[in-house]
């Protein structure tokens, strides 16, 4: 089995003999039933395959889906103009990047339709093409525009500027103001045009590059096109049992345990209220194709313009994670400094879990250990700034639960945070201090991916700070700023934090630890079993 990885062109993965996940059905019912979508998915996600795939189709080009779902759906194949620009792979932060990518695409089409003696700006002459497509060919014109956030998400919030006849204009606004420009044309040329794709990780909105035009039709959360782009639960299972085997032959476990692994690492996308479970294509490409289980699609690009927001804000992930919203707080939304649960989101570092119908509202977390364990070690190393990166030392906190080795898990824990600059540490108000030791542990402990971590769990009698379930022991942490261990304790045995485990087999250890304020680090650490 041949594997397309990094492989985003239909035609060379049909031609090649490479392994592909049939999602023609769904692309069938999206061209028959409207003609203007915008779609956002997670970088690495299929959208540049779905573009490209739509492109084909589009051509008429029946020869590349024999045998596949649209093959005995489409009847017609009418070839039509497509125009396709996709905006990865360029670095907008040099100036004049966009006008120049948006002039070569406009060139091309100009060649093929005609150029309008009058139009000078990007706008008047995209709008002279459809119209000479349409009229020249006969047939209506198809756009499909891959990435088109990118040349904002480059600039966005990095406070670099250009000049514009003279004057210092942000970079960000301007290239706001060009793509706006450029997709207002849309609605004037609505009678030439037979079906428009936008597809990016974000939704710029409101006052921002759609206004200009009749809206797209958002697909991002729609149920009956949820499965658009990824793998699904059914598709994983139907495609790839022979690699499946092969990795659970090189692990040393059952198929079913193999399952339950790659559910845990990869899974866990949902992008509607059905929630369907949606893997990351590109993560589990990768595993078959090495037969190894690793943290792909994290290594593939890092998230910089999410640390620059969560910087600016005065929100902590342990504040935005695991918490129910109302879907106008992370779908549609003007994206900036203020608000980075919007853009955390649709980066694909945080999914819809669960669905409250009452309400309407989407309780949000991370998606897989994968993501949880790259973004928290991320964020941890930006917001710690400790000597030691806190992937390595996260890997030894992992071998010392897995061996029930509490003394140098404390080790561990108080050299870590020793390492932590003074001046980090270090907060005025005891407000400050509460919540930086909070936030300190939180990000710690959301590292240790591999293991049932719950921190600040609900239970009948109160929170409980952190407790970790490994396949053998149980761990029940309690947790005091300048307080005692015989408090930390007290309150474990008086709120009947271990009462939930009455009846479980595996050995359960209570900790009581206490935090020192003036020395940023463990004072003191008593367990109790």
């Amino acid at each position: 089995m041949k594997y397309p990885i990094g492989i985003q062109d239909f035609e060379k993965i049909i031609k090649g003999n490479y392994v592909y996940v049939d999602k023609t059905a769904l692309i069938y019912r999206l061209v028959t039933e409207g003609n203007i979508y915008f779609l956002s998915r997670p970088r690495r996600f299929g959208k540049s395959l779905l573009i490209s795939t739509l492109e084909a189709y589009f051509q008429g080009r029946k020869d590349l889906f024999k045998g596949l779902a649209i093959d005995e759906l489409e009847t017609e194949w009418v070839e039509h103009p497509v125009f396709h620009i996709s905006f990865g792979g360029e670095n907008f932060i040099e100036q004049g990047a966009l006008e120049s990518k948006i002039t070569t695409a406009l060139n091309k089409w100009e060649e093929l339709y005609g150029k309008s003696p009058n139009a000078t700006t990007f706008g008047g002459r995209f709008l002279y093409t459809l119209q000479a497509a349409h009229q020249k060919t006969g047939k209506r014109v198809v756009v499909l525009v891959d990435e088109y956030d990118k040349p904002l998400l480059d600039v966005l919030d990095t406070g670099y500027s250009t000049k514009i006849e003279g004057q210092e204009r942000l970079l960000e606004e301007h290239h706001r103001n060009i793509l706006k420009g450029l997709y207002s044309v849309f609605k004037e040329a609505d009678a030439n045009l037979q079906f428009v794709l936008l597809t990016g990780v974000t939704k710029f909105s409101q006052v921002s590059v759609f206004s200009g035009f009749n809206q797209p039709k958002d697909i991002s959360m729609d149920p009956r096109y949820e499965a658009l782009c990824g793998i699904t639960e059914e598709e994983l299972y139907q495609y790839f049992p022979a690699p499946i085997e092969r990795l659970a032959v090189q692990y040393k476990c059952s198929v079913p345990q193999m399952k339950e692994r790659l559910k845990k690492e990869y899974d866990g996308y949902h992008f509607s209220d059905v929630l369907t479970d949606i893997y990351n294509p590109f993560s589990v490409l990768n595993v078959f194709d090495s037969n190894r289980i690793n943290d792909y699609w994290f290594k593939t690009g890092t998230p910089t313009y999410l640390i620059r927001l969560l910087n600016h804000t005065q929100e902590n992930l342990n504040e935005l994670t695991g918490k129910y919203y109302d879907p106008s707080e992370f779908i549609d939304y003007k994206a900036d400094v203020e608000m980075p649960l919007p853009m955390i989101y649709q980066s694909g570092y945080l999914t819809i879990k669960d669905y409250n119908m009452d309400m309407n509202t989407y309780l949000l977390d991370f998606p897989n250990n994968e993501v949880k364990k790259g973004f928290v070690t991320m964020v941890a190393n930006d917001y710690l700034k400790s000597k030691n990166l806190a992937g390595g030392w996260a890997r030894d906190l992992v071998d010392a639960l897995k061996s029930a080795d509490l003394e140098r898990f404390r080790k561990l824990l108080t050299s870590f945070l020793a390492d932590i600059p003074y001046t980090m540490s270090r907060k005025e108000t005891e407000r400050e201090r509460e919540r930086y030791f909070h936030y300190t542990f939180y990000l710690l402990m959301r590292m240790v991916s591999c293991y049932t971590v719950y921190t600040e769990k609900q239970q009948s009698e109160g929170r409980v700070d952190c407790i970790v379930e490994t396949s053998d022991y149980i761990y029940i942490f309690e947790f005091k700023l300048d307080g005692t261990t015989d408090e930390a304790l007290a309150q474990i045995e008086e709120k009947g934090y271990a009462r939930p485990y009455g009846s479980d087999k595996r050995k359960l250890f209570k900790v009581g630890t206490v935090f020192s304020s003036e020395t940023g680090t463990i004072s003191d650490w008593k367990v109790r079993v």
